[in-house]
């Protein structure tokens, strides 16, 4: 007999995969069979972040599991729409203590994105994801003005005990149409844009 009922793993993994299918289905994605991941819940994220510095790359964290296969980032942009852009891109970071990049989207280059706007674009290629872990996720706009980025903003950012994760920081500078092989002295930012992985 067991103080879990029929279910006989560890409580908190099945609580965790329901979290997982509940935001899935909110998401409009069938819990099923879609692959949703986020660093957020949607809810929380009620800030229109300065998240981004012209040439800068943000990036944020996003638990993912062993044979997760990620196709797509998404981001919504807040009241402030990219200004004059020449450069912007999505990409993803390995779990790895230095964070190795895993897979990048296409250079947006001049291509417009708009106030309050949802971006969602994709991979250059699939990424399997090969061992559970935090894995990064990275966000760069090159342009006169940076969008703000919906969000969330807390003064607890960086690490607070040892083992934890930054939940928004920075990297790189002067960067334009490639992403970082790594990402690397990376400083703890103040604002968490949200990003959705599909």
């Amino acid at each position: 007999m067991t103080v879990q009922g029929r279910y006989l793993g560890v409580v908190r993994d099945e609580l965790a995969l329901a979290s997982d299918q509940a935001r899935q289905a909110l998401a409009g994605a069938d819990p099923g069979t879609a692959f949703y991941r986020s660093n957020m819940r949607r809810l929380d994220a009620t800030a229109d972040t300065g998240a981004l510095t012209t040439q800068v790359m943000t990036s944020v964290p996003v638990y993912l599991r062993r044979g997760d296969v990620v196709t797509s980032i998404s981001a919504r942009s807040g009241a402030t729409a990219a200004g004059t852009p020449t450069n912007w891109w999505f990409a993803l970071y390995s779990n790895a203590a230095t964070p190795a990049l895993l897979g990048q989207t296409a250079d947006q280059l001049t291509a417009a994105w708009g106030a309050t706007t949802n971006k969602t674009l994709p991979l250059a290629s699939p990424v399997t994801i090969q061992v559970d872990g935090v894995y990064w996720v990275g966000i760069m706009v090159k342009a006169t003005t940076v969008p703000s980025l919906v969000g969330a903003s807390t003064t607890a950012s960086a690490s607070i005990v040892t083992g934890e994760k930054n939940l928004a920081q920075t990297s790189g500078s002067a960067l334009t149409t490639t992403a970082p092989a790594t990402i690397a002295s990376p400083t703890a930012a103040a604002t968490v844009p949200l990003v959705i992985l599909t």
